[in-house]
């Protein structure tokens, strides 16, 4: 068995002696960029209220809006859930948040998002409600 040599340590607050800190680690701190750029993300959040017509059970509900888990529940920016009316099958309310660096930037996304939705989804928008956190 290979010994590694020891230090003594530094002395805790109980008296208990801490392990010594490592030549890397130590290098790596005092390199450490104290100024490092502060993001503060921004959230937003657009939610939908569809009206849907001839939908005869949940499974058919389900296949009207599998466009909004399969396209945008995959982007890495994206956020997508049905949030209301569940089990109606006349209605929908999906919620859709954004996480980008600046509310222009989550602003245009959500614009696009929009677009998308209504060219894509088979269901009249009765609503659409827009908020930035």
């Amino acid at each position: 068995m290979l010994s590694q040599p020891r230090g003594r340590g530094a002395v805790g607050t109980d008296g208990s002696r801490t392990p010594p800190m490592s030549e890397t680690l130590r290098k790596l701190l005092d390199q450490q960029n104290t100024q490092a750029p502060v993001i503060t993300p921004h959230v937003g959040i657009l939610t939908l209220h569809f009206q849907l017509y001839g939908c005869e059970d949940l499974k058919a509900k389900r296949k009207v809006f599998a466009a909004l888990r399969s396209v945008w529940g995959k982007e890495p920016d994206l956020a997508v859930s049905e949030t209301a009316d569940h089990q109606a099958l006349d209605c929908a309310t999906w919620t859709v948040a954004a996480l980008g660096i600046s509310s222009r930037q989550i602003t245009q996304r959500l614009d696009q998002v929009e677009k998308a939705i209504e060219s894509r989804i088979d269901a009249a928008i009765l609503e659409v409600s827009r908020e930035i956190l």
